[in-house]
Formats: C-alpha cells, structure tokens, sequence
C-alpha cells in the first residue's frame, strides 16, 4: 500500500509529550481541529513497525502550522526536544506558523528552564554539550512566542474552541498568501488534505 504518509501537505503538526496529554487535552485538541476539516498529524498514526523519525520529520516540514503543547514533562523526551528543534527549524527557513500552548506550565519556567525544563547532561546522559545547547535554545526561543495559557483560559473546552479559531484564521491567511504567490498545496476532493 506504500507510505503510510501522504505526498501531500498536512495543515497542523501536533508535537505533544504522550504521557501527558495524549489522552485529554492533545486528543480533544485534535478532534476539534479534524471536525473542522483541518488536516491533523498526531504521532499516534505512525503503523507499527514503521520508523518514527523519518515519519515524524517529513510529517514537521509538510505542515502549514505546528503547535507544541508544552505540558509539565514536555522537556524530559529527547524526541519532543528534537521535534521543536525541527519545528523552529521550519519555521526560520519556511515561515512556518507555530503556536505554542502553555498546557499547566508557566511560560517563564520555560524561558528560564526552571524545574521540569531544565536541560542538563545530568538528566540527559550520553548527549553532546551541542545537542543540549540546540534544546535549550529552542525551548527559549519557543517560548517567546506568542501562544495560549491554558491557566488564563477556562475551562478546558473554552481554551481548545480558542485554538481551534486561531488556528482556523491563520491557515486562512495562509492560504491566502500561498494563493497570492502562486503556491498551492495539495488536497482531497473534499478539501482536506490527508496526512498519516
């Protein structure tokens, strides 16, 4: 059947630390985007057996838009660590959207690495001094973006009704400009793009 990724362009990348939010906020966030018709990549479609680092990467420099929900141990997963990287990544050399949400976490403990977020060789055993300092980079610079909070925005389904419109606006604003210069990115029939 070939790739379990499609050729063509996703809308939202996703990057979530599973043991946190994988079965609340991530997958609310995530049906609430596919009921709108937006094309969604969550790392739970990769198939078993499949290699999850290629998967992931072609799925980050596919998107229009990446959110990061940065959940209490966001920072404590190498491979979360790596998918930022890659997504800031994107978004320097494709000015890729990316919206970070600040699920439970204070986004100066982010800035600062404080607690949860600090990036040592201690808890981090066996990876280089540069690997370290591309991570901690990347968390500071992520977290100087403008993103959403969840302890500002209550309830829950509030704040996913939020991101959803946000989300919903800038890919519209996207698109436009991708029409204006002449880039058009793939779709189903049914305008949604499949990306899995």
């Amino acid at each position: 059947m070939g790739s379990s990724f499609s050729s063509s362009r996703c809308d939202v990348f996703i990057s979530f630390r599973g043991k946190d939010t994988r079965n609340t906020f991530t997958s609310y966030l995530y049906s609430a985007l596919r009921a709108k018709k937006i094309s969604t990549y969550m790392d739970d479609r990769i198939k078993k057996g499949k290699e999850i680092s290629p998967t992931i990467t072609k799925a980050i420099k596919r998107a229009k838009l990446s959110v990061i929900v940065f959940s209490e141990n966001y920072a404590s997963s190498s491979w979360c660590l790596d998918e930022l990287v890659q997504i800031l990544e994107c978004k320097r050399k494709k000015n890729q959207i990316v919206i970070p949400i600040f699920y439970g976490v204070d986004p100066s403990d982010i800035r600062k690495q404080k607690g949860s977020y600090t990036i040592s060789s201690e808890r981090f055993e066996g990876k280089k001094s540069k690997v370290l300092d591309k991570w901690r980079k990347a968390l500071k610079k992520a977290a100087n973006i403008s993103g959403w909070d969840s302890q500002r925005v209550r309830p829950e389904q509030k704040l996913v009704e939020e991101i959803v419109k946000d989300v919903t606006k800038r890919l519209k604003i996207d698109s436009a400009t991708m029409v204006a210069t002449g880039v058009v990115a793939g779709s189903t029939a049914a305008g949604v793009t499949l990306c899995f």
